[in-house]
């Protein structure tokens, strides 16, 4: 009986990697109907990240009550697996499209995010796993903090919640009270950028126009990030100014660093640890990943090359099915890629090809199998 390992990420725009693994196992088993199919669906800790760990391990949504990236009430959710792991992704209630059009990252908070790590603890959760993909915010996670207890005060000694505009106001941090509440918390970050904290690479510089900051707001945003790292190393003898991926999400990847001792992982390699990958995938016959693009960007530890490396230490074939295939792509095939196929079947403009992007995945995924079937009975 034939084994597949099926980890795509989601072709952005398009296709979710859980609609891409039905897709590809209904190929499959058009060919292969007995085989044992294994569905890895990855997210990049942004929109979609708890569906696909729970997808992948099973569990249950907890939604609960929380602030929404202008303090208003709104409802918010975590994963939960087994009886002490949990999965967040702060777009659940700090994400871009929470905002619409009102774009502002000096005023925006991830205070929810604290609250949602707050109550996973408070559910006994001893693992938690944080995606910071989406974010509307550049507030150095201090909203966060802040909801797990962190003090912040200003020169006047009084406690606040700092947002973007707000961290040069920053005088004392008091970190007491979350240290107790988190004690014996693993909590691992998935953060896929190595950007640092602040300067030309930094949050605010690279990621806050997305966010809706004008170049004046990119320079107060940068300055505040830069002070908050000053009074971070003074304060908690912590220096993350120049953590790789301490700028991811507004700052937030530093700031989950410096307040919760939170370890910056990248995602596939979270993914691919906390669902047990290597057990999973031993015996395959073959592992099928993919993007929505494969280019350079993949060589520095995307899904397709975390992938293929694992795949590669298991001696097991790896073919990545994506939509366009960048060039110089020589070096993919010596990190454990076995071939690449691209689901573009006719040349044509993206939105026509978006259109029958499902179709164009099942197709090439069933012509695979074909062949994988004739290279059999030869």
């Amino acid at each position: 009986m034939k084994k597949f390992v099926l980890v795509p990420d989601s072709f952005k725009g398009t296709m979710t990697s859980t609609e891409i693994c039905e897709l590809m196992e209904r190929a499959i088993r058009r060919h292969f109907p007995e085989a044992q199919i294994i569905s890895i669906p990855v997210a990049d800790g942004g929109e979609g990240s708890v569906d696909c760990f729970l997808a992948a391990m099973g569990g249950e949504k907890i939604s609960i009550n929380v602030k929404g990236p202008y303090f208003k009430e709104m409802t918010g959710f975590y994963g939960k697996i087994g009886k002490d792991t949990a999965v967040i992704e702060m777009a659940a209630c700090a994400g871009l499209p929470l905002v619409g059009d009102r774009k502002n990252p000096e005023k925006t908070t991830t205070y929810g995010v604290g609250q949602l790590l707050c109550h996973a603890v408070q559910q006994g959760c001893k693992k938690i796993i944080v995606g910071l993909g989406g974010s509307a915010t550049n507030d150095g996670g201090c909203g966060a903090a802040a909801a797990a207890g962190v003090r912040f005060y200003n020169k006047e000694g009084i406690a606040f919640v700092p947002v973007g505009e707000t961290l040069g106001d920053i005088a004392h941090i008091d970190i007491s009270a979350a240290k107790k509440l988190f004690s014996g918390v693993e909590i691992v970050t998935m953060c896929d950028i190595d950007n640092p904290l602040c300067g030309t690479t930094g949050a605010a510089a690279v990621f806050g126009p997305q966010k809706g900051a004008d170049t004046e707001m990119v320079f107060r945003l940068d300055l505040g990030l830069a002070h908050l790292g000053k009074i971070i190393l003074r304060d908690l003898g912590k220096d993350i100014v120049e953590l790789p991926g301490a700028g991811a999400a507004g700052g937030m990847g530093g700031g989950m660093a410096a307040f919760f001792d939170a370890r910056l992982q990248m995602g596939i390699d979270t993914v691919l640890d906390t669902v047990n990958f290597d057990r999973q995938a031993s015996g395959a016959d073959l592992i099928l990943t993919g993007e929505g693009k494969i280019d350079g960007q993949s060589l520095r530890g995307k899904v397709v090359i975390g992938t293929a490396k694992r795949a590669q230490t298991l001696g097991i074939p790896l073919v990545a099915i994506v939509g366009d295939i960048g060039d110089n792509l020589e070096e993919v095939y010596t990190q454990g890629v076995s071939g690449i196929f691209s689901i573009n079947r006719i040349a044509a403009p993206f939105e026509k090809l978006k259109e029958r992007s499902r179709e164009d995945l099942y197709l090439t995924v069933d012509n695979l199998m074909g062949f994988l079937v004739q290279m059999e009975e030869k």
